[in-house]
């Protein structure tokens, strides 16, 4: 499928849906969103619907935008289902000429010239800027969008993929460092107070695009029902899963082992994140390197093998995940026991790790370390 071109199918669910099926930043699988049964076909706003069958039927919508695919899921008599589509992932691609950093954007021309002079930007971007020094201040660093010179040096931004000279990660991490920036909100202006400073929102930016677009169906009214997510591993749940009360099921997988599942999730007005290290990765001395660093180290975070959170907005657990994937355990906990809104799910590494739960009750998560996926 191109960038610009939208899949809409008809999917029908059964009463006890398939569940999605996640595995680290491509986690949710869409032929494993939903299992199709009995009827399928293609639904065009010129053809009749075609008869309800007994199931629940889900309409899936999908785009490429931030270097993955975002997908759009709603009930299948959504009025103006199609157009609402168009208008989200048109809304997504608006987003990504923004913040991305591989072309000419905002974001690109801020990190240009915030050395040099304050520069004023767009709201949505500078409440982004807020959440994410928030984060970061709060998860004792853990988590930096600052970190584009670290990205840089290890080749995870433009390749080749290396490990960089001790001199060179001690240079890169002069250039780090949410402290190194002043936001002024009356403003609404960012200096940086340092040379070299970077911004790089890969790991909150398509958490914050799925914030946007929730927030427009909200205030619109075009659904009261809908999964969205970008990268299979950014969701935000709007209501529920028509017929099911309890939200819409999703299924967290183990990061290496694709037929174990770790728990399933149960979301309601929420959002989830996940981060992991397992597709992009270096050997060095005989062990594997993530693509997740430590902004306060300069080196691939170790000793978690994936960590889930689920919190109020996408971009918050987006950040979060990222923070308690490089901080820990004892991070985690920390935060969330000051922050009873935010729960987590995560499994330490190790062969014999058991997932360490925060602030997930029954009602949202049911630990099934056994369970295999259905093909």
């Amino acid at each position: 499928m191109s960038d610009r071109r939208e899949e809409l199918r008809s999917l029908t669910l059964p009463a006890r849906p398939n569940l999605i099926d996640m595995n680290r930043r491509d986690f949710l699988h869409p032929h494993r969103l939903v299992r199709t049964v009995g009827h399928v076909a293609v639904a065009l706003e010129s053809d009749p619907p075609p008869p309800a069958p007994p199931e629940v039927v889900l309409l899936r919508m999908a785009r490429r935008a931030m270097a993955t695919t975002f997908e759009l899921v709603v009930p299948f008599d959504t009025p103006r289902a199609q157009e609402t589509g168009l208008a989200v992932f048109d809304r997504i691609d608006e987003l990504e000429d923004q913040l991305t950093v591989y072309r000419d954007s905002e974001v690109t021309r801020l990190n240009q010239l915030a050395a040099e002079h304050d520069v004023a930007v767009e709201q949505g971007l500078f409440d982004l800027l807020r959440l994410c020094a928030a984060v970061t201040d709060s998860a004792a660093g853990a988590f930096d969008v600052t970190s584009m010179a670290l990205i840089r040096a290890w080749g995870f931004f433009r390749g080749p993929k290396r490990v960089p000279p001790e001199e060179e990660i001690a240079a890169a991490r002069e250039k780090v460092g949410m402290r190194h920036v002043r936001l002024d909100a009356e403003r609404r202006t960012v200096r940086f107070l340092r040379p070299g400073i970077e911004f790089n929102f890969g790991g909150v930016g398509k958490g914050y695009a799925l914030d946007v677009v929730a927030s427009w169906l909200w205030r619109t009214g075009k659904t009261r029902a809908a999964l969205l997510h970008g990268g299979r591993s950014s969701v935000y749940a709007m209501g529920t899963l028509p017929g099911d009360a309890r939200g819409w099921p999703i299924d967290l997988t183990h990061p290496w082992e694709a037929d174990r599942v770790l728990a399933r999730m149960r979301l309601r007005d929420r959002a989830m994140g996940t981060s992991a290290a397992t597709f992009q990765h270096l050997e060095h001395e005989g062990r594997k390197l993530g693509h997740v660093l430590d902004p306060r180290s300069g080196w691939p975070a170790s000793g978690v093998a994936s960590a889930t959170v689920l919190a109020p907005s996408a971009a918050l657990a987006d950040a979060l995940s990222t923070a308690f994937f490089v901080g820990g355990v004892e991070l985690a906990r920390g935060y969330c026991a000051a922050h009873p809104e935010v729960g987590a799910l995560l499994l330490p590494d190790g062969a014999d790790a058991r997932p360490v739960v925060l602030n997930l009750g029954p009602n949202v998560l049911t630990l099934s370390p056994e369970r295999v996926i259905s093909p």
